[in-house]
């Protein structure tokens, strides 16, 4: 039977990283245009996406939140805690645990949350990334998700595979298909605002988005 247990490593990551040094919090927003994740819109309109992190070497404890602005829209208030080190020049690994909560439901029922292990590997421009994730008995929960990226010159290749939730008949298959590029747009000498643009097309649900993004 799965069993919702994974809350208590965040309760212990917040002790570790209290006597940990070379502290660095950090906050910001995103806004979108859609919330389009792993291939799947998610609402109806934009969305602001607020998060907050907190890192000492290669470890990292944070939130991130995604917030519509009409009762229609998905609301999502996520908590991560992620470990990554340097396998050699060019070249990362990283573990990210992820405890995804959807407000509007009851925080301290089960059912309410969604646990994500995933492993993600850098080398150079290439990327590559494998999550699993489960919920409680009752949500009958456990997807896969795997994802490669590519960057050239300008542009962000991306190609993402799953199963479960991912897809319109529960088989694994293709979902995620993106082209994204970035820039950052001058507004005084001092500052200037990042603005991402992404083409993605989903092949399981026949869906096709275009999503812009401003970060703050």
């Amino acid at each position: 039977m799965k069993k919702l247990r994974l809350l208590p490593v965040f309760v212990l990551a917040i002790t570790l990283a209290g006597n940990l040094q070379a502290q660095d919090w950090d906050t910001g927003a995103d806004f979108v245009s859609s919330y389009v994740w792993r291939g799947t819109k998610f609402g109806t309109g934009p969305a602001i996406q607020p998060w907050a992190e907190y890192s000492t070497g290669g470890f990292a404890l944070g939130a991130w939140g995604s917030y519509g602005f009409t009762d229609d829209e998905a609301a999502e208030a996520d908590l991560y805690v992620s470990y990554g080190f340097d396998l050699s020049e060019g070249a990362a690994l990283s573990f990210t645990v992820t405890d995804y909560y959807f407000p509007g439901t009851d925080y301290f029922n089960g059912d309410s949350h969604f646990f994500e292990t995933m492993v993600g590997l850098e080398l150079g421009d290439f990327s590559f990334l494998a999550a699993y994730m489960i919920g409680s008995d009752a949500t009958d929960v456990s997807d896969v998700y795997l994802e490669a990226g590519l960057n050239v010159g300008k542009l962000a290749l991306t190609l993402g595979a799953g199963d479960g939730a991912y897809t319109t008949n529960g088989n694994f298959n293709v979902c995620n298909i993106g082209v994204g590029t970035s820039k950052e747009i001058k507004i005084t000498d001092s500052f200037s605002l990042p603005v991402t643009g992404t083409a993605i097309l989903n092949p399981s649900s026949e869906q096709f988005h275009i999503v812009v993004g401003i970060s703050l």
